[in-house]
């Protein structure tokens, strides 16, 4: 499939930056006698899980419908994004913990060692390539709509901002003296709290589609309006939502004229479902159900 094959290689490309700069980042935190480069480089180290997680799972996502999942594997593309942000949350409070550690043993007098001019080049060249790779991931996620190149994306741009407070950190630590080597944990926490905000994000959207969370209202609006626009269709209504992967599934009830026939009412509906497919995708899946308006009276036909 193209589209999986596209997000295979917007994946690799993350990938081997990651790997680059996850080498480059331990030896310069461990030889520059960093905290905050050490941090980083367990970023990049997340980084590269995350870029396995997303190969493995959008495989999955794009299997064709099977007697199992009726609705086909879609929601594994949402299962990736999730556990993508428990990785980020469970690294972030691993920075920030090791960070505070630092920060309170200065606190009581102990000597910080400052970090070297390795780790400071190492941050920096962090920065050109994690913002590079956002960029770009974020373009073809788009093109893609794929939530899990998106939700890496994220985190590349993640690891980029963290590699600025790093940068300023490691930074201040060498320019500044010995009296501010605890500007480097600083950093490591600050980036840290940066990235559980990510997560944060990432989580909620994640696990709000699996639990069968509506679209937006705004689509839902647009959902009615397009239903309504087709004539013939009044009053849609009893509208249901949610996300299958980079799909939508849409149930709703439309209101016809009751003395039409079923075949006139069959191609009404049909109408109404080829309409919201040339909107949202024809992977969308899509229940419409009839109901007569009820004649003036009474009687049969009488509105459900």
């Amino acid at each position: 499939m193209e589209r999986n094959r596209q997000i295979y290689k917007v994946t690799l490309v993350g990938g081997l930056v990651n790997v680059v700069l996850l080498a480059f980042k331990f030896v310069a935190g461990i030889v520059g006698h960093s905290a905050a480069m050490v941090a980083d480089a367990v970023h990049s180290f997340s980084d590269f899980l995350t870029d396995i997680i997303v190969i493995v799972f959008v495989h999955i996502s794009g299997m064709p419908k099977d007697k199992s999942h009726d609705y086909g594997h879609g929601k594994y593309e949402t299962l990736a994004m999730t556990i993508i942000g428990v990785a980020l949350l469970a690294v972030a409070l691993g920075i920030v913990y090791g960070g505070i550690v630092k920060i309170v043993a200065w606190a009581h007098g102990e000597t910080l060692e400052a970090p070297g001019m390795l780790a400071l080049w190492a941050a920096l060249l962090s920065i050109v390539l994690k913002e590079g790779t956002f960029r770009y991931s974020m373009r073809e996620a788009r093109k893609l709509n794929s939530q899990a190149v998106e939700a890496n994306a994220w985190h590349h741009r993640s690891d980029a901002l963290s590699s600025i407070g790093t940068a300023v950190g490691i930074g201040g630590a060498i320019f500044l003296g010995q009296r501010w080597t605890v500007l480097d944990p600083m950093a490591s926490v600050i980036v840290g709290l940066f990235i559980i905000r990510v997560s944060y994000f990432l989580l909620r959207d994640g696990i709000g589609d699996l639990m069968e969370q509506s679209l937006p209202d705004e689509v839902e609006q647009e959902i009615l309006q397009l239903a309504a626009s087709v004539e013939g269709v009044v009053e849609p209504h009893e509208l249901c939502t949610r996300r299958i992967g980079n799909h939508y599934a849409i149930e709703l009830h439309i209101l016809m004229d009751g003395n039409i026939t079923l075949c006139e009412a069959h191609d009404k509906a049909s109408e109404v479902e080829d309409l919201l497919r040339s909107h949202y995708g024809e992977e969308t899946h899509i229940a419409v159900h009839v109901e007569p308006i009820a004649p003036k009276g009474g009687g049969m036909g009488e509105k459900n």
